[in-house]
């Protein structure tokens, strides 16, 4: 089981270094949103991901390892994505939009490593441990659905915008 339970830690800090890296990039999401809620959404997860580093050093504590010393380059590409969707020339509910998708795809990228690293403290009897990631996991999934749920109005949002745009073209052009 050594090798499993050094797979478990090498999980463990690959999640320390994407919620690290999140808790960087929030802000700046944050401040590119137009819709107050978003923002406010935005903001509501950076306090959550500075609760889900703090679980993650409290779990490698107790196994006696640091959670540092690991780069996780899916969560850099999907930062670099966000910051795409920050620095495109989009306006309003249309950056809203973009920027809704990019922090939806660290939310699934998050979804996915903390099953993986609950199934594996489960297969460990790590249960206070499993416990522990079953937590940040249900929250990342509520994160999602807020999302979703957010996306929904955006969406209609900047879909009306551009009727609105398509009309003002119309009438120039006239």
């Amino acid at each position: 089981m050594s090798g499993l339970r050094e797979l478990f830690v090498d999980e463990l800090k690959d999640l320390y270094s994407a919620e690290k890296q999140l808790v960087q990039a929030l802000p700046k999401m944050a401040k590119a949103a137009s819709s107050a809620e978003l923002k406010q959404a935005f903001r509501d997860h950076l306090e959550q991901t500075k609760g889900h580093v703090q679980r993650l050093e409290e779990i490698c504590g107790a196994l006696e390892a640091s959670p540092r010393g690991k780069k996780c380059v899916g969560m850099e590409g999907l930062i670099k994505e966000g910051q795409e969707a920050i620095e495109e020339d989009y306006d309003g509910a249309v950056k809203d939009a973009a920027l809704i998708g990019a922090a939806q795809r660290v939310e699934h990228y998050e979804i996915a490593a903390y099953g993986t690293a609950k199934a594996l403290a489960e297969v460990l009897g790590e249960d206070g441990h499993a416990a522990t990631l079953e937590e940040t996991l249900d929250e990342e999934e509520q994160t999602d659905e807020k999302l979703t749920a957010l996306s929904e109005q955006v969406n209609e949002e900047a879909n009306t915008e551009g009727e609105e745009e398509d009309e003002e073209s119309a009438v120039k052009t006239k």
